[in-house]
């Protein structure tokens, strides 16, 4: 508000009243999507990504955009989600997914993910969750359009339940950002009773994914921590009652570890466990981080992978690399300067 004095606006920002974030940096990837890295109250950062969607893919694309199971007649109103500038009339529209986060840091300490390096520094608030997309939206560019919103980047959303769900309402809202909750996704590691929480809140009208990476509760436990107190059999029970819309599926997030749940053992025995349900499997493979020796399977492990999932009669994609060169990827968001603590480190020597 430049018209007012600049002492006035001074004390305005004292009393709270500056916005929740502000981008410090823009870092821009050779394939169009973008890694926000914003700054929010107490000096923290955190980072968000925008991912223009690119036409004609084939698999890898669907993989991505169809996250929650969107029908493409589920469009957003005019001038809905779209950037200050906006798609020109008659123009065909570049839709984009915006990858928000809700901690800073992260404590579920998953070993292929750079998020939970230094562990959980603190949950985000509400305007802190919205204002990334305000702000997305601010740097979109002429003749895109904000399609799809996925809770996937830093932290664990369902940790951070309260703040979370006082986001999706305020960027759902009519007088909010008037967002269709249809084109919402959060993802999860598996807290299940914040999960069956989070569909009678919401009434499953928000997508669900599942970050699983392993159907063997033993070898899960070693990458994901939280299966030791939400193991394989509660969390699916959970999947299957949570109330989605008969025409949507569950996502479930798959990242490909080279030597760790890239066997075909692991793809049969992951056939097994999502028999009959209503789900979708995204394989990610995984996307180098830094302090950890882990890394993707070769292309061809991948295809083999995909091709016993089909065969077991699951609807399943692989997610094409996007963002890499900026560790924009999916699992490369980290704090800034951080190192990592020795929870991590002694994980990573396990794995």
């Amino acid at each position: 508000m430049t018209n007012l004095p600049a002492p006035l606006r001074r004390e305005l920002e004292g009393e709270g009243l500056a916005p929740p974030a502000t981008i410090v940096h823009v870092h821009r990837s050779h394939d169009g999507s973008r890694k926000l890295l914003v700054e929010i109250a107490g000096a923290s950062r955190v980072e968000t990504v925008l991912l223009p969607v690119v036409p004609n893919q084939g698999d890898d694309d669907a993989g991505f955009d169809d996250d929650a199971g969107f029908d493409d007649d589920d469009e957003p109103p005019d001038g809905a989600g779209t950037g200050t500038a906006g798609p020109t009339s008659g123009a065909p529209m570049t839709r984009v997914s915006q990858c928000i986060s809700t901690q800073v840091g992260c404590a579920m300490g998953c070993v292929f993910c750079a998020s939970g390096i230094a562990g959980l520094k603190r949950h985000m608030t509400a305007a802190e969750i919205v204002s990334q997309v305000w702000l997305g939206r601010r740097n979109l560019e002429s003749g895109e359009a904000l399609r799809n919103l996925v809770f996937m980047g830093m932290g664990e959303p369902l940790h951070n339940y309260d703040a979370t769900v006082r986001a999706i309402r305020i960027l759902t809202h009519p007088r909010g950002l008037a967002l269709a909750p249809r084109r919402i996704t959060v993802s999860t590691s598996g807290l299940v009773p914040e999960m069956r929480r989070f569909g009678e809140d919401l009434g499953g009208k928000v997508g669900l994914a599942i970050s699983l990476h392993q159907a063997d509760d033993a070898k899960r436990s070693q990458l994901m921590p939280i299966n030791q107190r939400y193991p394989l059999r509660e969390l699916m029970d959970a999947v299957r009652r949570y109330p989605l819309d008969r025409r949507r599926k569950v996502t479930i997030e798959y990242t490909l570890v080279a030597g760790q749940n890239d066997s075909p053992e692991d793809a049969r025995r992951l056939g097994r466990l999502l028999a009959g349900m209503r789900v979708l499997v995204n394989l990610i493979p995984m996307n180098p981080i830094e302090h950890s020796p882990l890394g993707p399977p070769a292309s061809p492990r991948v295809t083999e992978f995909q091709e016993a999932l089909k065969r077991a009669g699951l609807l399943c994609f692989v997610r094409r690399r996007r963002g890499d060169d900026v560790a924009a990827a999916c699992g490369q968001l980290v704090l800034e300067g951080e190192r990592p603590n020795a929870r991590f480190l002694s994980r990573q020597q396990r794995g």
